[in-house]
């Protein structure tokens, strides 16, 4: 298994895996709001690597057999033009993305794709990591507790 940037030629399995990713979100949403468009395969992919480029951003893949079987995103999003007025603005990087499909997890690969995305952004500068995690992705919250990550914001929801 290798890590290496993001290719063209493995565009469609970028694609199987945010499907993959999203399906699973679907599953455990007790909100019941997030689907799966269908439209969700052709078009997330591509919104996802347009956003990478756009924001100093990267996405690695882990391969294996010539397929890639893990992914990373991220991106440096620059903050606002009122943001420094309550906020120090330190230079961070955000993974927007963070999947290894479901037959092989717990095998260290999501472990080297953040040690690789996590040492992207230190060499560009960026002084934090932050990342968004479902709240009912326990296993997705674990696995950033044990990578030293905490709870900074929390986002409440209410149906009325």
């Amino acid at each position: 298994m290798q890590i290496i940037e993001y290719e063209d030629k493995y565009l469609e399995d970028v694609k199987d895996l945010l499907v993959e990713l999203e399906e699973y979100i679907v599953s455990i949403d007790k909100d019941y709001l997030d689907q799966v468009h269908p439209e969700y395969r052709e078009k997330m992919a591509v919104i996802d690597l347009d956003k990478v480029n756009k924001n100093n951003g990267k996405c690695y893949l882990a391969i294996e057999n010539n397929k890639a079987i893990g992914l990373i995103m991220g991106c440096i999003f620059p903050y606002d033009e009122y943001d420094y007025l309550d906020y120090k603005c330190p230079k961070r990087g955000e993974i927007t993305e963070l999947i290894v499909t479901n037959k092989i997890r717990s095998k260290g690969i999501g472990q080297k794709l953040i040690n690789k995305m996590e040492e992207y952004f230190k060499l560009v500068g960026c002084e934090y990591v932050i990342v968004d995690v479902f709240a009912y992705n326990d296993i997705g919250k674990n696995f950033y507790n044990k990578k030293n990550y905490h709870t900074r914001m929390e986002t409440m929801i209410k149906k009325i």
